[in-house]
């Protein structure tokens, strides 16, 4: 990521520091209160269950706007491995659909891989979601 490495999120010692800890309260606080395709798509990755691959659930992602502003984004679903992000969208998504357009071109640009899926793809449709997913760690 160009202006903050990947791996060293946690070193803020600016005024970013106070925001990142808001942000990570506001991460964990959704990881205990996920949707129910939020929760099943967990229980499908978690442990390296898909392809061996390890997953992170509310994964925040620093994107640097500028030397002064960095913008954070909290990933339902991140696999390091890969640099891949998994959004899961539900109705909400449907009013800002222009919103989520920038924040998966800002991750784009910090070399993620962003795959949208509505919520009910997940809960009817696993064997789906899991092909594509599947279809995208095969290259």
């Amino acid at each position: 990521m160009p202006g903050i490495p990947y791996f060293s999120i946690m070193r803020y010692r600016h005024k970013n520091r106070k925001l990142y800890l808001r942000i990570r309260f506001l991460a964990r606080k959704m990881r205990k209160n996920g949707t129910k395709a939020e929760d099943f798509f967990w229980e499908k990755v978690r442990h390296r269950q898909l392809d061996g691959l390890k997953w992170n659930r509310q994964y925040i992602i620093p994107c640097k706007l500028t030397s002064e502003l960095t913008k954070f984004y909290i990933a339902d679903f991140h696999c390091h491995e890969l640099r891949l992000i998994v959004e899961l969208d539900g109705q909400i998504h449907l009013r800002q659909q222009e919103e989520d357009m920038i924040r998966t071109s800002r991750m784009s640009k910090y070399g993620f891989t962003v795959i949208r899926f509505t919520n009910e793809q997940v809960l009817t449709d696993w064997a789906e979601v899991e092909r594509v997913l599947l279809e995208y760690v095969s290259g």
